[in-house]
């Protein structure tokens, strides 16, 4: 099972590929065989279903692959959403970030291969402070610094 972190692997960003190939928003939901997918507020784009017609934006769209919308990992970890916003914030500078279309994105999957976080698909992460974490006898625990650490719950 892949992990939540490569979700976006085979996809684009709508809202990009709509501003390079100059389309309207719901565009998308009139081709057939294109396959979308929404995370929060935003439209992906399944990479291999893009119309024909439209292959050759693809060169000039942006990779997203183990990233994620910063607003959706901070939800999917548990965290605050200020981790990734904040510059103050102490773990801010331990994230790689990524803006494409003014939406930041975070590169969660490289986090993780850093620290040695292991999770599948559908484990649950909890990303805070030490004193704030859950640590059961079924999660895995995991020491980011002396204040935070990540547990993933099986």
């Amino acid at each position: 099972m892949s992990a939540f972190y490569n979700l976006l692997n085979r996809h684009w960003l709508w809202k990009e590929v709509r501003s390079k190939l100059h389309l309207s928003n719901p565009a998308y939901t009139y081709w057939k065989h294109t396959h979308h997918l929404k995370l929060n507020r935003y439209v992906f784009i399944e990479k291999a279903t893009l119309p024909e017609k439209y292959l050759h934006v693809e060169s000039l769209l942006t990779d997203l692959s183990g990233h994620l919308p910063t607003q959706y990992a901070s939800l999917h970890l548990g965290a605050d959403a200020h981790i990734f916003n904040t510059k103050q914030m102490r773990l801010y500078r331990k994230f790689e970030y990524q803006f494409v279309d003014n939406i930041k994105f975070v590169n969660i999957k490289k986090f993780f291969t850093e620290h040695g976080i292991h999770v599948k698909k559908n484990s649950l992460v909890q990303l805070a402070k030490l004193n704030d974490l859950e640590i059961t006898a079924e999660s895995r625990f995991y020491r980011i610094d002396d204040n935070y650490g990540v547990v993933v719950y099986d």
